[in-house]
């Protein structure tokens, strides 16, 4: 296989304060919040928030491997000199090279790459069903070594009811009883057929960031994504395949016009994944 990677510059998204988020319109939401066309045949696409340094993105391999350029935002010799990288498949079977080792990494399979990883690349296996790799990077202190996590193997939790629409079962990767890391904390919820409420009651965590990828909706299908302070909620639309940051100060949760998945990324000082405050349905506003 050749390489036809090119390095592109990082799109960068800046924090925003909850007051200022209080006179956004719809457009403006969209722009500060909002991850569009991250899924590019033969491309890796990817961005760099302000919220705890957080980089998100999808590398999209089709005939040919893709390798993991160094931005000139990072300031690094390489992407993950002073970072770490949580990786989950959403597409077709696919592989990974860190370094020379290569790893199968399939449908809804997680790899986690430590701090120090200097090679990466992406590998479709079938260039008719490309793989989608969903990456989530954050600042790394300590060098954990690198795991590859199945599906099938990961911890799962089933939460939620049929008769209040949020049948849901959680998949837990990169945690505390999982794939050890500096600060990121990686999932992902698949809702069960007929449900289309995620993380409702909602909730906030003011010790670290979240960002939810939406993937397996159908064509012409919609999630209403619900953000904002809890007494102050917005929402933003989301197709298949986009990503949405959230604040620490912000709730995360949505509804769809039909069932779907999403991977939940956290970044911060906590990772502990029960660190939250709830808000009740009756105070959200």
């Amino acid at each position: 296989m050749c390489d036809k990677t090119k390095a592109a510059a990082l799109k960068v998204l800046h924090s925003v304060h909850p007051e200022d988020f209080k006179s956004y319109d719809t457009q403006k939401i969209r722009e500060h919040f909002l991850m569009e066309g991250l899924v590019e045949p033969g491309k890796i696409n990817m961005v760099y928030t302000h919220y705890d340094r957080m980089v998100i993105g999808v590398a999209n391999p089709t005939d040919s491997k893709i390798s993991l350029p160094n931005y000139p935002n990072l300031r690094a010799g390489y992407f993950l000199e002073r970072r770490e990288m949580g990786i989950i498949n959403v597409g077709g079977n696919g592989e990974l090279i860190a370094d020379g080792k290569t790893y199968s990494v399939n449908k809804l399979d997680c790899l986690y790459l430590g701090k120090g990883v200097k090679e990466v690349s992406f590998i479709s296996a079938d260039a008719a069903q490309p793989a989608v790799f969903y990456i989530l990077s954050a600042p790394a202190h300590v060098a954990y070594p690198t795991v590859l996590l199945s599906n099938a193997d990961a911890i799962k939790v089933t939460l939620g009811s049929p008769a209040t629409s949020n049948l849901r079962t959680i998949n837990k990767y990169i945690h505390q009883e999982g794939i050890k890391s500096c600060q990121l904390v990686v999932g992902l919820t698949i809702l069960h057929e007929g449900s289309v409420w995620n993380t409702m009651p909602a909730h906030v965590h003011d010790r670290r960031m979240e960002a939810y990828f939406y993937f397996d909706l159908a064509e012409g299908q919609r999630v209403f994504h619900l953000m904002g302070e809890g007494h102050e909620t917005r929402h933003v639309v989301m197709d298949n395949y986009n990503a949405v940051v959230s604040p620490p100060w912000s709730i995360h949760a949505g509804s769809g016009t039909a069932s779907y998945s999403f991977i939940w990324g956290m970044a911060g000082e906590n990772l502990d994944y029960t660190d939250m405050e709830a808000i009740a349905i009756t105070d959200l506003k």
